[in-house]
C-alpha cells in the first residue's frame, strides 16, 4: 500500500521461476529442544459466538478460510449484488461483522478527522458514525495507505480500532466511545496500517516509526475493558506496516511480528521477547500465515517468504528456517495456506506462486491479469476448494486449489478495492473505494 519499485520484477516467468527457487535444509536435523511438532503449531483462532461472524482482519481463522457454503462464486457489478451504498470518507480497512452490524472506518478532511461508521447488514443502511478525538499533528501517509486502512476487531462488546497518531479507540456497538488512548505523535514512513489483534482480553498493537518524537517503536498490550496498558515492549525497528498474530506451539502461546529485517516471537502473557529469525527486508506489510508446523513470513518489494518452525529460545535463524525463497513474494497482500500448499501473489509483477507448504517446492506459477503488471492489495480467501484473490481494479480471480494452474473465471467489479473482503451466512462484503456491496446468489 505504498510507494512502487523503482525497479522491474521478472520480465518473464521462467526468470522469476527461476528467482523463486526455495532454499531448504533436512528439517529433522533441527534440535529435538524445540517445542511443538508439525501436529502442534497452529493459529489461535477466536471461538465461541465470534466464530459465526467475521470479527477481525481476515476473519475468525486469521488466515482467510471461510467455513460453511452457500457463497455466490460469480459476480459483477451487477450480477448478484444484494445491496450498494455508498461510504463516506476514505480507508483501506476492511469491513468485519457481528450479528447485523457492519463495521470499517473512515478518514476524512484530508486525514485530520477520522471515525468509525457502522453499517446495517440487511439493506446497508448507515446506522451510525463516531468521530475519533483529533491529535494535533496528523499524519502524512503515502496516497495509497490513506488514514484509515487499518481494520478493527470486535469481542461482540466493543469495536476497538487503530488509528495512528488518532490514537487506540473502543467503541460500543451505539457508536459511544467507552475509552481512547493517545500515543501522541507516531512518525511512520508512509503511515499507519497495522491492525489490532484481539486476545486473552487484551488489545494487542504493534507499531515501528522513525525516531523524533517522545514515543518510540513498540509492541504493547491493552485491557480491552479499561484501555489500561497491559505491556508495553520497546522494538529497534523504525519501518513496518504489519499485523501481530497469536499462534499456539504445544502447550506454549507465542506472539509472532514479521518486521523490518526479523520475525520475531514473543509472550502475549508480558511482552518479553522469546526468540527471532533474521531474513526479512527492509519493508514488511503481510501477516504471517501457520501450518504444517510452520509460520510462513514474507517481506519487502518482491522479497523472501521465510517458512520458520517457531518454538525456539533466542537467534535461532541457523535452525529453525525449514525452507526460505528468495525472491517472489507479496509487498502488500497476505499469503494463503490451503492443504498442502502456498498461495503468494506478487503484487509487482500480478504472478501468482503456489508452493508446497513443506519443502517450499514451486508447484507452479501464473500470471494474474491482462496487463503484464497489475496491483494487488486485497489478501486472498479460500472457500472450499476455490482461491479468490481480487486486484486494485476489483478483478477477483478464481482459481482452483492445488498444484497445477486452473484458472475458472474472473469477477470485475470495476471500481477500486484496496480493502480484503469479509464473509458471513452466504453473503461477501466488499468494500470499494466508493461504496459497500453485500454479494450473494
Amino acid at each position: 500500500m505504498h510507494l512502487r519499485p523503482r525497479f522491474f520484477v521478472a520480465g518473464t516467468l521462467a526468470l522469476l521461476a527461476a528467482t523463486a527457487g526455495a532454499r531448504a535444509f533436512d528439517v529433522s536435523a533441527v534440535p529435538s529442544s524445540r517445542a511443538g511438532t508439525s501436529d502442534d503449531v497452529e493459529m489461535i483462532a477466536v471461538a465461541g459466538e465470534a466464530s459465526s461472524y467475521w470479527s477481525r482482519w481476515r476473519g475468525p481463522s486469521g488466515q482467510g478460510f471461510v467455513e460453511g457454503d452457500g457463497y455466490a462464486d460469480t459476480w459483477s457489478e451487477t450480477e448478484n449484488v444484494r445491496w450498494r451504498t455508498p461510504v463516506p470518507g476514505a480507508g483501506n480497512s476492511s469491513p468485519i461483522i457481528w450479528g447485523d452490524q457492519i463495521f470499517v472506518t473512515a478518514a476524512f478532511d484530508g486525514g485530520r478527522q477520522v471515525a468509525v461508521l457502522s453499517y446495517g447488514r440487511d439493506d446497508g443502511a448507515l446506522l451510525w458514525r463516531t468521530d475519533v478525538p483529533q491529535p494535533s499533528v496528523p499524519e502524512s501517509p503515502h496516497g495509497k495507505n490513506g488514514h484509515a486502512s487499518s481494520t478493527p476487531s470486535t469481542d461482540g462488546e466493543l469495536v476497538y480500532a487503530y488509528m495512528g497518531n488518532h490514537g487506540l479507540v473502543a467503541v460500543n456497538f451505539a457508536g459511544e466511545i467507552v475509552w481512547h488512548r493517545e500515543f501522541g505523535q507516531i512518525l511512520a514512513s508512509h503511515g499507519t496500517a497495522g491492525s489490532p489483534l484481539l486476545h486473552d482480553g487484551k488489545v494487542i498493537v504493534y507499531q515501528d516509526m522513525r525516531g523524533g518524537t517522545d514515543v518510540g517503536s513498540f509492541v504493547a498490550a491493552f485491557d480491552a475493558a479499561t484501555g489500561e496498558t497491559a505491556w508495553w515492549t520497546d522494538r529497534e525497528e523504525n519501518t513496518g506496516w504489519g499485523t501481530p498474530v497469536a499462534i499456539r506451539v504445544g502447550d506454549r502461546e507465542e506472539l509472532i511480528v514479521s518486521s523490518q529485517r526479523k520475525v520475531y516471537a514473543y509472550n502475549p502473557a508480558d511482552g518479553s521477547e522469546l526468540w527471532q529469525v533474521d531474513g526479512n527486508l527492509f519493508e514488511v506489510i503481510p501477516t504471517p500465515v501457520v501450518g504444517h508446523g510452520l509460520v510462513f513470513a514474507s517481506s519487502g518489494r518482491a522479497g523472501p517468504t521465510l517458512a520458520i518452525r517457531p518454538g525456539g529460545t533466542g537467534n535461532v535463524t541457523e535452525t529453525h528456517v525449514a525452507w526460505s525463497s528468495p525472491k517472489g513474494s507479496p509487498f502488500v497482500p497476505s499469503g494463503l495456506l490451503h492443504g498442502d500448499y502456498l498461495y503468494l501473489i506478487n503484487d509487482m509483477s500480478s504472478v501468482l506462486t503456489v508452493y508446497r507448504a513443506s519443502t517450499g517446492n514451486v508447484m507452479y506459477q501464473q500470471r494474474l491479469g491482462r496487463a503484464q503488471r497489475e496491483s494487488f492489495s486485497a489478501s486472498p480467501v479460500v472457500i472450499g476448494d476455490k482461491i479468490f484473490v481480487t486486484n486494485d481494479g476489483g478483478d477477483t480471480f478464481v482459481i482452483g486449489a492445488g498444484p497445477e494452474e486452473n484458472l475458472l473465471h474472473v469477477n470485475r467489479m470495476g471500481e477500486r478495492t484496496l480493502a480484503s473482503p469479509a464473509l458471513v451466512d452466504g453473503t461477501w462484503y466488499i468494500r470499494t473505494a466508493e461504496a459497500l456491496y453485500a454479494i450473494g446468489d
